[in-house]
């Protein structure tokens, strides 16, 4: 008999996906060679602004795991669709939206940098997808 349910997935449930870790390790590493090699090679305020975004992309990342879980948390227990969810959404948004005004608005770094920064998850789901494909060809090709 196999480990596995009859679906092809895992009987273990709390088995994450490979590229779960290797998504969040290429967020940090894109992050960081973003920051300095933007400092180097425009500005320290650019370099400064991607360094601002990729925190806030962390942040937003863990916000958003952290209350997807509380709800299917509470759905779990108690069946029911918890209360004022879309405002909890929405403000998350806000929250983020605030801070990008204010260091905006405060010239405190370079906004082009910060939302580069931002988009730093997009970017390494690229790069997963990319090495998954390379990857997953040689391995198959090795068997």
């Amino acid at each position: 008999m196999s480990d596995e349910t009859g679906q092809g997935a895992p009987a273990d449930n709390t088995v994450k996906p490979l590229s779960h870790g290797r998504i969040l390790k290429l967020m940090a590493l894109i992050g960081l060679a973003g920051a300095l090699l933007g400092a180097a090679f425009v500005s320290i305020s650019f370099g400064a602004g991607v360094l601002a975004g990729v925190l806030l992309a962390f942040l937003n990342y863990y916000w958003l795991r952290y209350s997807l879980a509380k709800v299917f948390a509470i759905s779990a227990e108690t069946g029911e669709r918890p209360r004022w969810l879309g405002l909890k959404y929405i403000g998350r948004y806000l929250v983020l939206a605030a801070v990008v005004a204010v260091l905006y608005a405060t010239d405190a770094v370079s906004i082009i940098g910060l939302l580069l920064g931002m988009g730093v998850f997009g970017f390494a789901v690229v790069f997963e997808g990319i090495f998954r494909i390379f990857f997953g060809i040689k391995s198959r090709e090795e068997n």
